[in-house]
């Protein structure tokens, strides 16, 4: 008979292989040498002191409404708010709508910092490790969820701006599934349903 700590160990792995079996599918990315090299100096500019930030805002009306939303994925009430300030303070840095970054992160990960893709992209906005080693900081924690919203929300806007706004194109590009509206489409329909407050050029 096993004993109760085979057991856990037996769930333990059963709950670890089902999550990388059942995460999205976020693609090493990018393939070409240009784009690399593009996203590389975007991020050295950009990413700096993740472990640091602060909230400089006042969002209190946002934060009521969307800790609401997001009770269905994280029970506590604490850690709800202060995740969306997280999420708020790095997509306000990255000039994206805060809720785009909450449609993409519901799609990545359901809110699950410890999410590693099929090809190991990790934590809630599913990046991939590969690039703290391309700007230099390997020390990064992808699992910390403010390093992981500061990765994720800049490597966003960089493809935004590539794409000039279009988010169907930057969604697809930053997914790793360029010429394809499967993964984009997936993250309207999350903004759609549960997160929209202004509207989006979709």
């Amino acid at each position: 008979m096993p004993t109760y700590l085979s057991s856990r160990l037996i769930l333990n792995a059963t709950a670890f292989f089902l999550a990388l079996l059942f995460s999205p599918g976020t693609l090493p990315q990018p393939a070409d040498e240009t784009e690399r090299a593009e996203l590389r100096q975007f991020l050295e500019q950009t990413i700096d002191g993740a472990d640091s930030f602060e909230d400089r805002f006042d969002a209190e009306v946002w934060l009521v409404d969307m800790s609401a939303r997001l009770s269905r994925f994280v029970s506590d009430p604490e850690a709800r708010l202060e995740l969306l300030r997280q999420i708020h303070a790095s997509a306000l840095r990255a000039n994206l709508p805060p809720e785009l970054v909450l449609s993409v992160i519901e799609v990545e990960s359901h809110f699950n910092r410890f999410a590693i893709s099929r090809v190991g992209a990790q934590g809630m906005m599913q990046v991939m490790p590969f690039w703290k080693d391309e700007i230099g900081r390997p020390d990064d924690n992808l699992t910390l969820n403010r390093t992981n919203f500061e990765y994720g929300c800049r490597i966003l806007q960089f493809y935004l701006q590539r794409e000039k706004g279009h988010l169907h194109r930057a969604l697809a590009a930053y997914n790793g599934s360029s010429g394809s509206r499967v993964y984009s489409d997936k993250v309207y329909l999350a903004w759609k349903s549960r997160w929209r407050t202004e509207p989006l050029p979709w």
